[in-house]
């Protein structure tokens, strides 16, 4: 655990959070400032501050990070219609908290601009 970081501090319940789903490995929990009427975040309990940090010991977890966007959108009831996973990496992308996420959004439909 990074002591410094905002979601790892989530992640070991120090910061209260409205959780979706959670494992030994992985939380999903509701952004608190939604873009999208669906809008949850899915982070490693591990703290890796982006992709770049990611390691090969942690494929596993990274796939596993995937396979949960994933069912986070179907318990959330956006998969048949559709939802995006975006993920910002550093500062240029507006990545604002320095902890590798996953934004799973849906619930309307998505506008080109955030391909």
């Amino acid at each position: 655990m990074n002591e410094n970081c905002l979601f790892c501090r989530i992640a070991a319940g120090e910061i209260p959070s409205s959780r979706v789903y959670e494992d030994e490995t992985v939380l999903a929990f509701r952004d608190i400032a939604p873009q999208a009427p669906v809008h949850v975040l899915v982070i490693p309990k591990t703290h890796i501050s982006g992709w770049s940090a990611a390691k090969d010991a942690d494929d596993a977890l990274l796939a596993h990070l995937v396979r949960v966007a994933a069912e986070v959108a179907e318990k959330e009831g956006i998969a048949a219609s559709g939802y995006r996973v975006v993920s910002n990496c550093g500062p240029d992308a507006q990545q604002t908290v320095p902890h590798l996420h996953l934004h799973v959004l849906g619930g309307t439909e998505m506008k080109e601009q955030m391909a």
